[in-house]
């Protein structure tokens, strides 16, 4: 089956009819006790922490390349694996995990639009198995990171005055303003466009994502337009990461999350700070 064609945000509708198919693989990133309760029928469970690293104060960095290696191995995802992630809280940690696979080049993926929310609400099949792979001693596909989808702290920086450059803080209003602070600083970058991760959502409809003229008129009306190179961040490239998704989804070509995010910039001394 040849799933280059499936939308990077993805229909529970369609997302159905895609069960049991070969080379199309179900994640769920949902909290454990969801999962024991219930899940998509063949998702196999992935706990969001093996994912991430971090070197306190700073969290959300990529993993290490062997631990991400080794995961993919065990769960069978090569290069032609369709993986199809979800969660209950947003999307904001199937996203991180898809963010994740992009990072390696990974290009057969979808984010399952509202999560296991929606796919229950709808009336989608749930069941109970439990699906928990086992990690080889033995790594069989070795994988690189690539530059495209990160933009590290240098990196924004080097671009912070770079009229062909966004950054978008998707964190909310209060920690962007410097109310709320989860780092040794509080505020925003110098000219950071403050766009709340859950803006994009539709509270009502099982947080799916708005309609693409939305999102893409909303986000024109602060200057984030598909000319540009948008720059996502939240406190750990958590929430950011379902913005850089979303994005992507609706023609966004020129995307980039900062791992670490503000618990890298905030706790930085000699980072500048609006």
């Amino acid at each position: 089956m040849n799933n280059v064609s499936l939308p990077i945000v993805i229909e529970p509708e369609l997302a159905n009819n895609l069960i049991g198919k070969e080379k199309v693989l179900f994640i769920d990133l949902c909290q454990a006790d969801s999962y024991v309760q219930h899940h998509v029928p063949g998702a196999l469970y992935l706990e969001y922490n093996w994912i991430v690293s971090g070197d306190k104060p700073r969290m959300g960095l990529l993993p290490n390349q062997d631990q991400l290696s080794r995961i993919l191995n065990s769960y069978g995802i090569d290069e032609q694996t369709h993986v199809i992630a979800y969660d209950d809280e947003g999307g904001g940690r199937a996203s991180r995990f898809l963010w994740t696979l992009q990072c390696i080049g990974h290009q057969p993926l979808s984010l399952l639009n509202g999560g296991l929310p929606a796919w229950a609400a709808e009336g989608y099949p749930l069941e109970q198995e439990l699906r928990f792979p086992q990690l080889p001693d033995q790594v069989d596909r070795n994988i690189n990171y690539i530059e495209g989808p990160v933009a590290d702290k240098q990196y924004i920086l080097d671009h912070l005055s770079d009229d062909n450059t966004v950054i978008v803080d998707t964190r909310s209003a209060q920690e962007y303003n410097g109310v709320k602070v989860f780092a040794a600083r509080g505020g925003h970058m110098p000219g950071a466009i403050n766009y709340d991760w859950t803006n994009a959502m539709e509270r009502r409809n099982n947080l799916k994502l708005k309609d693409t003229e939305t999102l893409k008129s909303d986000l024109a009306a602060l200057g984030i337009t598909p000319d540009k190179t948008v720059v996502c961040h939240c406190q750990s490239h958590h929430r950011s990461a379902h913005t850089c998704l979303m994005l992507n989804s609706i023609g966004f070509e020129n995307v980039k999350g900062y791992p670490g995010s503000w618990s890298d910039w905030g706790n930085d001394p000699s980072t500048p700070i609006e």
